[in-house]
């Protein structure tokens, strides 16, 4: 699964320790918008596999994980508790091409 969205670092998320900031909220309802309609058992391990596409060398790997992550427990209702397992990888891409693909399977 694909969603064309430039994956969003942790590091732009919070205005000190308990706001969103402007470019977040923006994020989390486009993320939400585009996101697939997915059904979780909720008694399952889950294993979450996660490509970030950046345009940027110098983004982190791990830096859109949480924001993301975070959007998805919103979508789907899972906790991120559930996930047993992530696999992360970084493609670079061109500039206005950004993507994050995911796939979650049951363990």
């Amino acid at each position: 699964m694909k969603v064309n969205i430039k994956p969003l670092s942790v590091n732009v998320c919070w205005q000190g320790k308990r706001f969103k900031t402007p470019k977040y909220k923006s994020y989390e309802k486009e993320l939400l918008l585009k996101l697939p309609n997915i059904e979780i058992d909720f008694k399952a391990r889950l294993r979450l596999d996660i490509t970030f596409g950046y345009s940027n060398t110098l983004n982190d790997i791990d830096n859109a994980l949480k924001p993301f992550i975070d959007v998805l427990q919103k979508r789907t209702g899972m906790n991120d508790r559930m996930i047993y397992e992530l696999n992360v990888k970084k493609e670079i891409t061109k500039k206005g091409e950004e993507f994050i693909k995911f796939k979650i399977k049951e363990l």
